[in-house]
């Protein structure tokens, strides 16, 4: 397994299903599979995602719990139920990440005790639960703090940060900054790239104007240890262009990682 794995997120093949992310990610030669939890009965079921795994010979690098919007209703109405449930899955699996979005502003009691809820889960499990930067919603000259305790990761307490760089793109951020701000906290990339669009692009690395190359020359340079996953939408692509894209995005982040 390389040093630093790289794992085709499930979300970067919607609306496919998972099943054929796995197929998908072997065929293209990917270390393994980051599941977003969503309404794919797959993605909630760890012994079908060991055997996929094994099928494929594949690792399961991380679980992203379902704190997306459009996920609010799944496993439940309550946000902590829902950490709780994906650390658990990803015992079952083996994965060594969470990946977590911070809470929406109107999730009131959820959020005022967000930064130390995670701080204890943290002490119960050897997942680390990496709390991922966001950016603020924009409307226009508007622009709205949708999250607390706050979008940029680098002020909070939290141990470990997934750093994802079109979210960094959306929130004027520039990843190698960002990197440099968080330091040892980054234990886990999403790596994607963007323009500086209001909206969160999720481009393939070398596309955007974010310096992604750098990034991940950084990484190396710094003996980072985590996973890097490509999330990458390729909702509104043909069949061909998904696979194509996701080639290209395995190819660029392999090369500048010199593996």
């Amino acid at each position: 397994m390389a040093t630093n794995p790289v794992l085709l997120s499930t979300s970067s093949v919607y609306p496919e299903n998972g099943a054929y992310a796995f197929d998908l990610a072997e065929r293209l030669g990917y270390d393994g599979v980051e599941i977003m939890v969503w309404t794919d009965p797959l993605t909630q079921e760890p012994g079908a995602l060991q055997a996929l795994a094994s099928l494929h010979d594949l690792q399961i690098g991380a679980i992203h719990a379902p704190t997306l919007l459009l996920a609010q209703r799944l496993w439940g109405w309550e946000p902590w139920g829902k950490v709780d449930r994906s650390v658990r899955l990803a015992e079952e699996v083996g994965a060594k990440v969470v990946v977590i979005h911070p809470p929406f502003r109107w999730q009131r009691d959820y959020a005022e005790g967000f930064v130390e809820g995670i701080a204890e889960r943290q002490e119960t499990t050897d997942v680390l639960l990496a709390v991922e930067n966001m950016f603020p919603w924009r409307a226009g000259t508007s622009e709205m703090q949708a999250y607390r305790p706050h979008w940029d990761p680098v002020e909070q307490t939290y141990q470990h940060v997934t750093l994802d760089v079109s979210h960094a793109s959306t929130g004027s951020v520039d990843c190698v900054d960002l990197l440099d701000r968080l330091g040892d906290r980054v234990s886990h990339i999403h790596l994607g790239d963007g323009t500086g669009s209001f909206k969160d692009e999720h481009l393939v690395p070398g596309r955007g104007t974010q310096p992604v190359d750098v990034l991940l020359r950084t990484l190396v340079e710094r003996d980072y240890a985590g996973a890097i996953t490509l999330e990458v939408g390729t909702r509104k692509a043909s069949v061909t262009q998904r696979e194509a894209d996701l080639a290209e995005a395995l190819e660029f982040t392999r090369k500048h990682l010199d593996q």
